[in-house]
């Protein structure tokens, strides 16, 4: 695992690295029970400088969103309050159009900057970016992101707070954050929501080995102290395999697993 410093060093890293992948937070991120066999660049503290200029923030990759939503807030802005609490950084939020509570990064980002497989610096902007649900074009390329620019309103600071406050208490009563988890384990079918469905297939509470369904909110896999990413995965493919012959909706997983 490779701490980044710069953009630079960064792009000095893939040039020379035979094989790589990209780190932010981890989150919806699960790793092989054989772990991964190449180089780890983990874009974080050392890649998380935010800065704001009127109603525009820009952040490195490595930013927390909460970081980002304290920035708009003590600059008194509105628009990216629904971020809170999502536990990724800027680069993952964005590769992966993060959300929650009806907003999405799609609705704030303005602009984004990567370094292309070629290692040339690129900036993009919104009408560039195929933001779809849970996807982006950097879901879809090896472009690997350095910071995005997000536009914003001003807005009053205390309804501002008062929305963050309201949504992270939100978060921690609907979701299992006491437990280990690599968070939303299904993206939301077309009509319903993964969590319902998978209780309504009588899946809430069922366990393999140390992974278990979230008695708290059923799409969440948890681990209940000594999950393997096998038991993990072996759960998912059997929630998958029941919700699809109960229901007939089928699920499409939102964990990245990362193989060997």
């Amino acid at each position: 695992m490779i701490f980044p410093n710069s953009v630079e060093a960064l792009k000095e890293l893939i040039s020379v690295a035979d094989r790589y992948m990209i780190l932010g937070n981890g989150s919806n991120v699960l790793f092989s029970d054989k772990g991964y066999r190449g180089a780890i660049f983990v874009l974080g503290s050392d890649m998380s400088e935010i800065t704001t200029d009127g109603e525009y923030i820009t952040a490195s990759a490595g930013a927390s969103l909460a970081r980002v939503c304290k920035s708009a807030l003590d600059s008194s802005l509105t628009g990216i309050e629904f971020a809170y609490g999502i536990p990724g950084t800027v680069g993952g939020a964005v590769f992966m159009n993060a959300g929650a509570y009806g907003g999405e990064m799609k609705d704030v980002v303005t602009e984004v900057t990567c370094i292309t497989p070629s290692g040339e610096i690129r900036t993009y902007q919104s009408d560039s970016l195929d933001f779809g649900y849970r996807s982006s074009r950097f879901t879809k390329s090896d472009e690997i992101i350095v910071s995005a620019k997000f536009r914003l309103t001003a807005g009053d600071k205390s309804s501002i707070k008062a929305k963050m406050d309201e949504l992270i208490t939100r978060r921690k009563s609907r979701q299992p954050l006491e437990f280990p988890s690599a968070g939303s384990t299904f993206k939301r079918p077309e009509g319903t929501f993964a969590g319902l469905v998978i209780e309504e297939s009588g899946l809430k509470g069922f366990e393999i080995g140390g992974a278990k369904v979230s008695d708290k909110h059923a799409n969440f896999v948890i681990n209940t102290g000594n999950a393997t990413a096998e038991d993990v995965m072996s759960l998912i493919s059997h929630i998958r395999k029941t919700v699809f012959e109960k229901t007939g909706y089928s699920l499409e997983c939102e964990v990245k697993l990362i193989e060997e």
